[in-house]
């Protein structure tokens, strides 16, 4: 499959990326990294990484500007991304030949070729395996800047490696990376810096979530309640993990409200959630998924099958 991937990579002279909307450093790690790693192989190649930026990730990189024009005869590359729903982008569709690169299960198989690694931590992870392919075969080679995207995309989704998804194979390629010249101490810093409002918001949350007999737990973060702790909807993402830390929760909820949608995140300590959140336009892992509503009655059918799925599990 690596190998197929490279020849289509080489059949074409303009290869747009995109990937999942509301990125996380994984997204743009994987998405970004692969446009480097292309660059750096095929300087004459027109490569793009399209998408709506996301300021809170500038440390990684930014989004290229990419017209409808652009696609025509290109190659369009969707990256972590599992279903065609959370693909950030206008015109994926108009390209010549769509390529899909995920570690989340293949619930969509959508594409003219696909690969899907489930067991990888994540799809940077897989974007360094395309790497060693191409190395063997081609006599590729890893610019430092690839390398430090890639590796704060593995760092982005194994949660600085603490995640199970993180295996000797995620550690064996973390250690190929960091051999590149990047300065991890500051890709660290950037990555993890927080704000005084948010950690604010966290102690709110700790006081304000609700928690039935069978360990789920909800939260809901009205616009209100953003504007009061000056915290960004953006920013809010930085603590969605936080009721992971409460004893005796097994499954969790959080609500963030917009002006258009509210946000659903998603997170598992066992039952599979994932599903739930295909059924509101979302997806994602088995224990770590997102969606929307658009409404807060919508967001009532969410935490009621939340429940369910606790109590039979």
């Amino acid at each position: 499959m690596k190998r197929q991937i490279i020849d289509t990579i080489e059949n074409y002279d303009t290869i747009i990326i995109h990937r999942h909307v509301r990125p996380d450093p994984d997204a743009y790690g994987s998405q970004v990294g692969l446009k480097k790693l292309i660059e750096a192989n095929y300087p004459k190649k027109k490569v793009f990484a399209a998408g709506t930026h996301d300021e809170l990730l500038t440390y990684l990189a930014k989004q290229d500007e990419v017209n409808e024009s652009d696609y025509e005869g290109a190659l369009v590359i969707i990256t972590d991304t599992g279903n065609t729903e959370r693909i950030d982008a206008d015109y994926y569709k108009n390209g010549a030949f769509l390529l899909k690169i995920d570690h989340h299960p293949d619930v969509d198989p959508y594409g003219d070729l696909r690969w899907v690694d489930t067991a990888a931590s994540s799809t940077s992870e897989m974007i360094y395996e395309l790497y060693q392919e191409g190395e063997e075969a081609f006599n590729w080679h890893m610019s430092d800047e690839a390398a430090r995207l890639l590796f704060a995309g593995i760092v982005g989704d194994t949660g600085r490696f603490i995640f199970p998804s993180a295996t000797n194979r995620t550690f064996e390629v973390a250690s190929q990376l960091i051999t590149f010249d990047f300065d991890r101490t500051k890709l660290f810093a950037d990555m993890y810096e927080v704000k005084r409002s948010i950690l604010h918001l966290q102690g709110y949350m700790y006081q304000n979530f609700t928690i039935d007999e069978n360990g789920m737990a909800y939260l809901k973060i009205t616009k209100e309640i953003l504007e009061r702790f000056d915290v960004s909807v953006s920013e809010s993402s930085q603590l969605v993990g936080s009721l992971g830390n409460v004893k005796g929760i097994c499954a969790w909820v959080i609500f963030v409200e917009e002006d258009d949608q509210i946000r659903v995140r998603l997170r598992s300590k066992g039952p599979v959630i994932n599903a739930l959140a295909a059924e509101y336009g979302g997806g994602g892992h088995p224990l770590a998924s997102g969606a929307s509503v658009y409404s807060w009655k919508e967001a009532g059918e969410v935490i009621e099958k939340l429940k369910a799925l606790c109590a039979s599990n």
